[in-house]
């Protein structure tokens, strides 16, 4: 085990203020994608200790981000026609979920390396609500078509380079199984439930350190 990880400080200590419910209902967009096990999905920041290097390093590997322009450039691309586009053309289903969970995703992990600023993060989640609130009426119908999303961008990498890229589709499955589990006070969806961004916001108990 490297000690080196265990010596950056958690995110509470630099945002300790805890999430409102209607900004936690916007960061638990990205849930599907956020897997792993240093992922945070109760604060705009992407990981549960700070690591803005990650982020930047993350954006240049998986998609090409190097330079505020290009985070905004794909920000938008996700927002107006993304991988729904092309799961329209075969399916003639547009699965808004799974362009949202990544450009939520992004949006994150763009803050945490200093690509976009908290307000402009903040700014661009709430853009994307009112197409969302309004496409799904629970997170059971935002998962399944996240899952219906991933399927159609995972058949489209068959027979490239990037074909074995995409972690099993069963690990996304139990995934997303934990997170619609009613009984897991953990997640995010549990803790922000789906009616929560059409009602008036309130702040959260602080988090237990």
């Amino acid at each position: 085990m490297a000690i080196w990880k265990w010596s950056k400080p958690k995110v509470e200590s630099r945002y300790p203020a805890p999430l409102t419910m209607h900004q936690l209902w916007m960061v638990s967009l990205s849930a599907p994608v956020s897997r792993d096990k240093d992922a945070s999905r109760t604060t705009l920041y992407p990981f549960t200790r700070i690591d803005d290097r990650k982020a930047e390093k993350w954006l240049a590997e998986q998609w090409e981000i190097t330079a505020p322009g290009q985070l905004l450039g794909r920000l938008n691309g996700l927002a107006s026609t993304g991988y729904r586009a092309m799961a329209q053309r075969r399916l003639g289903v547009a699965p808004l979920a799974w362009d949202i969970a990544l450009y939520v995703d992004i949006s994150r992990r763009g803050f945490a390396c200093g690509m976009l600023s908290e307000a402009d993060t903040w700014a661009r989640l709430k853009n994307v609500v009112p197409t969302v609130a309004g496409t799904y009426s629970s997170w059971q119908e935002y998962a399944d078509h996240y899952l219906l999303g991933r399927q159609v961008w995972r058949d489209s990498l068959s027979g490239t380079g990037d074909q074995d890229f995409p972690a099993p589709q069963a690990v996304s499955d139990a995934h997303l199984r934990a997170l619609l589990d009613p009984a897991d006070r953990t997640s995010p969806w549990t803790l922000a439930p789906w009616e929560a961004i059409s009602r008036p916001d309130h702040a959260r108990p602080a988090r237990r350190r």
